[in-house]
């Protein structure tokens, strides 16, 4: 009995994966925490420096995600761009020109009072980010479109159990080293395809080993990218493909990390943590949200010659509202196509 219970944690898992929930609910707390405190110029401060110095691949996990549950990427190419731009690219567009709205509003509302930051709109931001003014972090939409398109190509021009997509990091890397040269942010999406045929290789893994074998291997590696980041530390920011210090440390930890975290929680009778699962569950409304809710708070103030900067107190207002106001706004959100992307499937 005591044996039975001890092994417990090697039953089979759920219909609903939980531990994906946490990892991408935990991924949108870190993501939003950063945008909050970096608008009320608090970035500097050392033990918020160290928190992000160790969760700097957490938005890997939803390039990693998707590989994991990814089945196939095959089919007509028409067919399969049509369905990935309804789900992708509307939604971009839409939350791009929402977070357009937002700011250009405060900025010819208030000509006099926005003036400084009228000056520094630039017309080249069209073509060279995939950012949008109001909405930057929206670029996640439009990379994940081209990983998807990338990955449907790859796959078929390149035969599937070929190791050669460890290589494309070096490739975004180069692109890194030259001055991210392409367009519209492409030169993160090399990256984006690595994390994932990862995910796609590290499920592959989890079917092929025992159970135990699996978790072990997890753990190992969890302690290796604590002792990585220590002594090989590097970071990369995949929005504008900026590598930090040692690219290979940065990428050996980013492995570790992301398939050491996933494989231990997957191999856990792992609950469901209700506050963290949920914004995992509906990760796309706090993602496309958030951001727009910041400059409303923030500019909103500015009209009322409130500043926050520097403000830890306005820094935790604003993580309450917007956690708030998402949650409150999920069913409605998720209830209309070109907002959420949840279109049905193409029909080929």
């Amino acid at each position: 009995m005591i044996i039975g219970n001890y092994f417990c944690i090697f039953a089979p898992m759920k219909a609903r994966n939980h531990a994906f929930d946490l990892l991408c609910g935990l991924c949108i707390v870190r993501m939003v925490m950063l945008h909050v405190v970096g608008m009320c110029h608090l970035r500097g401060e050392y033990h918020f420096g160290k928190l992000m110095s160790w969760t700097f691949f957490f938005l890997a996990f939803f390039f990693f995600k998707a590989g994991y549950f990814n089945k196939t990427v095959s089919g007509p190419s028409w067919f399969f761009v049509k369905d990935k731009a309804r789900r992708l690219l509307v939604p971009y567009l839409s939350w791009g020109l929402i977070g357009n709205l937002v700011y250009f509003g405060f900025l010819f509302g208030w000509p006099r009072l926005f003036a400084s930051t009228v000056q520094q709109v630039r017309w080249d931001h069209l073509w060279e980010f995939s950012h949008f003014y109001g909405n930057p972090p929206v670029w996640f939409l439009f990379t994940f479109f081209m990983m998807y398109l990338g990955v449907h190509l790859w796959r078929r021009f390149v035969h599937r159990e070929t190791c050669l997509w460890v290589l494309l990091p070096g490739l975004s890397y180069l692109l890194y080293k030259q001055g991210n040269p392409l367009w519209l942010s492409l030169n993160n999406v090399p990256l984006a395809i690595f994390f994932f045929e990862l995910g796609h290789w590290w499920h592959g893994v989890q079917q092929q080993v025992p159970r135990w074998w699996f978790f072990a291997l997890s753990v190992l590696l969890v302690v290796l990218f604590v002792y990585g980041n220590r002594h090989w530390h590097g970071e990369f920011d995949i929005s504008r493909n900026n590598w930090i210090q040692r690219p290979w440390g940065c990428m050996l930890n980013s492995v570790c990390a992301v398939c050491g975290l996933s494989g231990v929680l997957l191999s856990l009778p792992l609950r469901r943590v209700p506050l963290l699962c949920f914004v995992g569950e509906h990760s796309m409304v706090f993602f496309v949200m958030h951001y727009p809710l910041i400059y409303l708070y923030r500019m909103g103030l500015c009209v009322c010659h409130v500043s926050i900067i520097g403000q830890w107190l306005h820094a935790g207002a604003m993580l309450v509202l917007i956690f708030l106001l998402c949650s409150l706004s999920v069913r409605g959100i998720e209830r209309i196509p070109w907002l959420s992307g949840r279109y049905k499937k193409v029909e080929r």
